[in-house]
């Protein structure tokens, strides 16, 4: 069965960097997809990859990421003004990120009106 979590912005948008990252890695080592509200910054992502890595082992074998973000950037100058003044008043909540455990991602394709995900197909050992 396949899990999906999605995580708003409201449950991640105050925590810290490590905490936020904590959380991810907890969602996602139970074999399940997080669907988040917003995006990781780039040093965040950098962490996200840098500790998935300090824990890979036989069961965990890693993570797949992908950011969706809706600005273009041949946008007119009064759509990015518009856009800088929402992330100025709402934060980094634009934009969806996918977050899910390598061994059941197989692939995220993205374009700017749609997201695939390619599961592998895997069977759960039982606990």
């Amino acid at each position: 069965m396949l899990t999906l979590r999605y995580l708003p912005y409201n449950e991640h948008g105050e925590l810290s960097s490590n905490e936020k990252i904590r959380k991810v890695l907890n969602i996602v080592k139970n074999d399940s997809i997080v669907l988040m509200e917003g995006r990781l910054s780039v040093e965040e992502e950098a962490k996200l990859i840098e500790r998935t890595m300090e824990q890979i082992d036989r069961r965990f074998k890693g993570v797949e990421i992908c950011t969706v973000f809706p600005e273009k950037k041949n946008d007119p100058f009064s759509r990015k003004l518009k856009n800088g003044f929402y992330k100025l008043l709402l934060g980094n909540r634009m934009g969806v990120t996918v977050i899910g455990p390598a061994n059941i991602v197989k692939e995220i394709k993205r374009d700017p009106n749609k997201i695939e995900l390619l599961t592998k197909n895997v069977r759960r050992r039982r606990k």
